[in-house]
């Protein structure tokens, strides 16, 4: 009995057993989907081929995990060594080794703050790679002339805007594109409304959508919707939930605003409040003009004087004055010679009246000429001599005897 029982054991190869082990894994369903809690440890990321590779262990027991490629780049945060996670996975048999692993296809943070676990590492690596520096940031153009927004065609948030823009800047063109705002295509839609009004050649976007609970907000927190944006080669205003409300998006944009309605206010001008400015410009142009041209005219009169004191005309004129001043000055020394000269005349007249000897002969003197000779002396004449004789009024001929 005993030798009978001994002929029906089959001989298996390694590769047999292994193969036969691992089969009867894949055929318990219990198997295929189960939920793991462990600590992350041994952990290694193949940055090669994308897959994750590990071990989960509790107090009393471990089992290797691995991930694959295309489960690991749908993990909205990075694993790491002695994090405690849940993970979704299969239990199979790696026949090649002969060890019990599992395959996993999906890995959370276990507890309640996984989400902002996950959450906080893609901050640190898009603040690594530089998508919220502020030297990043672009300034908004004062005068849009194409504003998109992306928004829910059916939200409140995209009616705020159009009141907003139609009452500050109807003059703007107002360019919507309809995106989902949460649910798993939210992310997707969001980029492909960015990428089509980068095609339209829109000034500025605002892109967001009104309030809501945290989870309504997810896909503003994606890295695929805040490279979207940083990437973006139009200013981006970013609108998300209320104004407690924050998103990476928010970060990774130009500007943020709180709400819908204040991105509509930062995104474009008053009109009223340009139209005002415009008012106060031209009055300070038309007083500054006017001093320009009263300070150009007092500077023109004065070029003008001195011009005129430099002309041919005003020097003839300040010869010709000067000219009149010697003439007149001339006159004077001609007068005032001729008078002296008229003075000193009568002067040597009375001088030679005096001495005149008219004068002796008008007190009844006489003078003899013999000839042009005065008679001084008897002794000059003798007898028959004719003299001339000059009286004070008139002469006589005399014969000496």
């Amino acid at each position: 009995m005993a030798e009978a029982r001994r002929k029906t054991v089959a001989i298996l190869s390694v590769t047999q057993l292994n193969r036969y082990v691992g089969f009867k894994l894949k055929e318990d369903r219990a198997l295929q989907s189960v939920l793991v809690r462990g600590e992350i440890t041994n952990f290694t990321n193949h940055y090669r081929s994308g897959h994750l590779y590990f071990t989960l262990r509790d107090a009393e027991s471990c089992v290797k995990a691995v991930m694959f490629r295309s489960h690991a780049q749908r993990l909205k945060f990075l694993p790491q060594e002695g994090m405690n996670v849940i993970a979704a996975a299969s239990a199979a048999l790696y026949e090649r080794d002969g060890a019990f692993q599992i395959y996993v296809t999906d890995l959370q943070p276990d507890g309640t703050g996984g989400k902002a676990l996950a959450l906080e590492q893609l901050k640190k690596k898009l603040t690594a790679m530089g998508v919220f520096d502020a030297a990043s940031k672009r300034p908004l153009p004062a005068m849009p002339q194409k504003i998109g927004v992306i928004t829910s065609d059916t939200g409140a948030a995209l009616q705020d805007v159009k009141n907003v823009i139609g009452r500050r800047y109807p003059i703007g063109h107002l360019l919507v594109y309809p995106a989902q705002v949460q649910g798993d295509a939210a992310a997707a839609s969001v980029c492909r409304a960015i990428a089509a009004a980068e095609r339209d050649s829109c000034d500025v976007l605002i892109v967001g959508r009104g309030g809501g609970a945290s989870e309504t907000l997810e896909a503003f927190n994606t890295e695929q919707v805040v490279m979207a944006i940083y990437n973006c080669t139009v200013p981006v205003v970013s609108a998300v939930g209320h104004e407690t409300d924050w998103t990476l998006a928010d970060a990774a944009a130009d500007l943020r605003a709180p709400t819908p309605s204040a991105a509509a206010e930062l995104a474009v001008p008053d009109v009223r409040q340009m139209l005002q400015q415009v008012q106060d410009c031209s009055r300070r142009l038309e007083n500054a003009m006017q001093q320009q041209f009263r300070q150009k005219a007092q500077e023109l009169e004065r070029l003008q004087d001195r011009l005129k004191l430099q002309s041919p005309a005003h020097r003839q004129e300040l010869a010709q004055q000067e000219l009149c001043h010697l003439q007149k000055r001339l006159e004077a020394g001609i007068r005032q010679i001729w008078q002296q000269c008229q003075e000193q005349l009568v002067q040597q007249t009375n001088r030679l009246d005096v001495l005149s000897p008219m004068k002796i002969l008008g007190r009844g003197y006489a003078l003899a000429y013999h000839g042009e000779e005065l008679v001084r002396s008897a002794a000059q004449v003798q007898s028959g001599d004719v003299l001339r004789v000059q009286l004070a009024e008139g002469e006589i001929t005399a014969k000496v005897q």
